[in-house]
C-alpha cells in the first residue's frame, strides 16, 4: 500500500515535468537524447489520460489547447488531404512536433499514424461528455470536422498505416479501431456520416482478432478495450486471452513475435506499460486478482525513483534510456486513480 501511495504520488510529480510550456508533452525526459524529447501526437493523448485521473483539468486543457494550436497551424495540409487522398507519407497528417514551435519534424519517419487522429477525436469527444471542454471557439470546432472529412478522404477503414508502433505500412485494426471510435465520440459535436460508421465498424470486425495481415496478436489491440471501448466482450476477451497467453513476458509485453525494436538477440524487448494497460483493464473489469498481479508487475519495473521505463531489454534486467516514458506514468495513474 505504501508503494502504491508513494508510486501515485511520484509519477504526477513525473509525468508533470514532461510537459513543456507550451502544454505539449515530451515522449519521455526533456533532455533526453533519444528523440523521445520530441511532441508525438498519440503520446500526447494517452499522457493527457494521467491528468484526467489527477484530475489536474487545467494542465489537461492546456495541451487539448496546444493540439488545437497543431492543427491549426498545419490546417492547409488537412484542406490538401481533403481535397485529395494523400498520395505520399508526407501529406498526411504527421505523428511529431517540436514541442516550442509546433513545426513538424521533415525526417523520413512512420508519419502515416490514423490511430492518432481518431485518439483525439475520441478524447475530445469523450471529454465534452464528462463536461470539460478543451475546444476554445469556431476555429478548434471548424478543425474538428475536417479532422472527420480528413478520416473520410483517406479512407481510413482500409488505408494503410504505420501505426501505432510506426511499422511497415499495413492495415492496422488498432488504427481503424481508434478512428472509428473518435468518430462516433464526436457525432453530434459535429457531422459525422453514418456511412464512415458503417465501413469503419466493418472493416474492424473482418480484421479481428488480428491487428494486421502479418501480426495476429499484438499488445496495440489492448487499445480497443481501453480507452478506446470498441470491441464486443467476445472480442475483448480473445484479444485478452491472445495477448496474455502470448505476448507476456517477465518485465513487460512484447508488441508482437520478432519485434526488432530494442531487439536483445532473438529475444524481444518486453514494454513495461503492457502490464499497467492489462491492470487498468482488468480493474474496470472488476478481476480484483489479475488487477493486483498486473500492478504489483508493475511496481517491479519502476526504479528506485519511481520512474517507469519504456521497456526493458528482451531476457534481461536493463532498460533503454527512454526512462521515464510519460505514457507508461500516465496510465499508472490511471490503473490506480
Amino acid at each position: 500500500m505504501i508503494k502504491k501511495l508513494l508510486s501515485k504520488t511520484l509519477s504526477k510529480r513525473i509525468l508533470k515535468s514532461l510537459q513543456y510550456p507550451s502544454g505539449l508533452f515530451g515522449a519521455s525526459k526533456k533532455r533526453v537524447k533519444t528523440g523521445y524529447n520530441k511532441a508525438w501526437i498519440r503520446d500526447n493523448i494517452y499522457e493527457s489520460l494521467g491528468l484526467m485521473a489527477a484530475k489536474d483539468i487545467k494542465s489537461l486543457k492546456k495541451t487539448y489547447y496546444a493540439l488545437f494550436d497543431v492543427l491549426l497551424k498545419h490546417e492547409y495540409k488537412i484542406d490538401w488531404a481533403i481535397k485529395e487522398k494523400p498520395d505520399a507519407a508526407y501529406k498526411y497528417i504527421h505523428a511529431r512536433y517540436c514541442p516550442h514551435t509546433f513545426n513538424e519534424f521533415y525526417e523520413v519517419w512512420g508519419n502515416k499514424q490514423n490511430d492518432a487522429v481518431g485518439a483525439f477525436l475520441f478524447m475530445v469527444g469523450t471529454l465534452f461528455r464528462e463536461k470539460i471542454i478543451v475546444f476554445r471557439d469556431l476555429d478548434d470546432l471548424r478543425i474538428l470536422q475536417k479532422l472527420v472529412k480528413y478520416l473520410e478522404s483517406i479512407e481510413y477503414w482500409h488505408d494503410p498505416d504505420n501505426g501505432i508502433w510506426e511499422n511497415e505500412e499495413e492495415v492496422h485494426a488498432s488504427s481503424i479501431g481508434a478512428c472509428l471510435a473518435g468518430l462516433k465520440a464526436v457525432t453530434g459535436l459535429v457531422n459525422v456520416p453514418d456511412s464512415l460508421i458503417k465501413k469503419g465498424e466493418t472493416a474492424l470486425n473482418t480484421l479481428l482478432p488480428k491487428e494486421s495481415k502479418t501480426k495476429d496478436v499484438d499488445l496495440a489491440l489492448l487499445s480497443l478495450i481501453y480507452p478506446f471501448d470498441i470491441v464486443t466482450v467476445q472480442q475483448r476477451a480473445l484479444i485478452l486471452k491472445n495477448v496474455e497467453e502470448k505476448l507476456v513476458r517477465k518485465k513487460g509485453i512484447i508488441r508482437y513475435f520478432n519485434d526488432y525494436y530494442y531487439k536483445n538477440q532473438d529475444k524481444e524487448a518486453e514494454w513495461c506499460f503492457g502490464f499497467i494497460w492489462l491492470a487498468k483493464i482488468y480493474r474496470d473489469l472488476r478481476n480484483e486478482e489479475k488487477y493486483r498481479y498486473y500492478i504489483n508487475k508493475t511496481h517491479e519495473c519502476m526504479n528506485w525513483k519511481c520512474e517507469i521505463p519504456e521497456l526493458y531489454y528482451g531476457g534481461s534486467k536493463i532498460s533503454n534510456k527512454n526512462t521515464p516514458l510519460g505514457w507508461s506514468q500516465a496510465l499508472y495513474l490511471v490503473a490506480v486513480a
